[in-house]
């Protein structure tokens, strides 16, 4: 199986294309994989660390304003399409796999001009720009969540999940709970803050953290991300004391494994996070970033909402009192906690990789 992967832009992009490219190996070690991406994007750093052959076109996604800059994207479309020709043709590629952002947009459909089998995948709930675009010249559309099927041709549709999924269903959890060092019988709340652009979760966990002690069933392990560790540290330090039921990291390397011991997570809400928590039912106090582009990440934390599966607090409502209230609510009551348990994990889709392979085998062998 000789294979081209392509999309870009963000982690929730790149990353369901690796965990796709792993499956991919897993069944066939000796199947071929090039990955198309922009040589600006992150994925031009990440994908080649991953060890799978990169090759960059040159490509720009479109103002949603009126502007000249989108004559200049036409003319960099249409170039990037006659180079991905190019280079499906050096490949001989037997199928496209497209997993969003604007960088699979001229691979895809160079693709199908070449007649090539073409599948997408869309990780949002309400699908993004360059996947509404490619879906009447897709072969296969991959979806996430249900709720995102009715955006595109019915026919072409399937409900795989999230090939993220996949990485964290089969993760040893008593292994995390040792490393994190919890005492017996506490339950474990997740908070992350992330690496970049959580201001707002760093700020009102932190004025909560002196109420924590009050909460001892419970132990609440703090991922700061690597930017805002010393801050977070530092205003620690000014307290009298740090509840012993309050623990501090930087960055978990073994996330997977710790996400299979949590029984909360306090987080934001993108596609690959929320497939990673839905396939091991995390009940979640979800706070949507509102930074990111056609405010996606509010979007998939209602549809988990309304699915029973997670609580939401947008930004201008969150402070110290709220996000206490949430998590006495949520697992205070066991009764509600294993309600929502079982609601998350109804969404989930643990197979996901194994099924988008499995379309992927269908499609070539037609």
């Amino acid at each position: 199986m000789r294979v081209i992967l392509t999309g870009g832009g963000t982690g929730g992009h790149i990353y369901p294309a690796l965990a796709l490219a792993k499956q991919i190996k897993e069944h066939n070690p000796a199947s071929q994989i090039l990955y198309i991406g922009s040589k600006n994007g992150l994925e031009a750093d990440i994908v080649q660390k991953a060890g799978i052959e990169f090759q960059a076109i040159e490509i720009s996604g479109f103002r949603r304003k009126i502007s000249f800059d989108n004559v200049k994207t036409i003319y960099r479309f249409l170039k990037a399409v006659s180079r991905s020709k190019r280079l499906i043709s050096e490949f001989q590629a037997d199928i496209v796999v497209g997993t969003g952002g604007y960088v699979c947009g001229p691979v895809v459909y160079a693709a199908h001009k070449m007649k090539i089998p073409t599948l997408i995948h869309e990780q949002n709930v309400i699908p993004g720009l360059t996947n509404k675009f490619l879906s009447r010249y897709a072969t296969r559309i991959a979806v996430s969540f249900t709720g995102s099927a009715g955006y595109f041709p019915k026919r072409k549709v399937v409900v795989t999940g999230n090939p993220r999924a996949t990485e964290v269903y089969n993760a040893d959890g008593i292994r995390g709970r040792a490393s994190l060092k919890v005492f017996p019988g506490r339950k474990i709340v997740l908070v992350v803050g992330g690496s970049r652009g959580a201001k707002a979760i760093n700020q009102a966990f932190l004025n909560a953290v002196p109420y924590l002690e009050e909460r001892k069933q419970l132990h609440f392990v703090y991922v700061t991300g690597d930017v805002h560790y010393k801050t977070v540290t530092e205003r620690l330090k000014e307290l009298e004391t740090i509840p012993d039921n309050l623990s501090v990291y930087p960055f978990l390397y073994n996330m997977p494994e710790v996400l299979a011991t949590t029984d909360l997570i306090i987080n934001r809400a993108g596609a690959s996070f929320l497939a990673e928590i839905t396939s091991l039912g995390i009940p979640s106090i979800l706070i949507p970033s509102p930074y990111v582009t056609n405010n996606h990440q509010e979007k998939n934390a209602r549809w988990l909402e309304q699915n029973g599966a997670a609580c939401v607090l947008l930004e201008h409502e969150l402070d110290e009192n709220t996000l206490l209230r949430a998590i006495d609510t949520l697992i205070g009551d066991n009764q509600s906690w294993m309600q929502m348990k079982e609601a998350a994990k109804k969404l989930g889709e643990p197979l996901a990789a194994e099924k988008v392979y499995n379309e992927m085998q269908a499609l070539i062998n037609k």
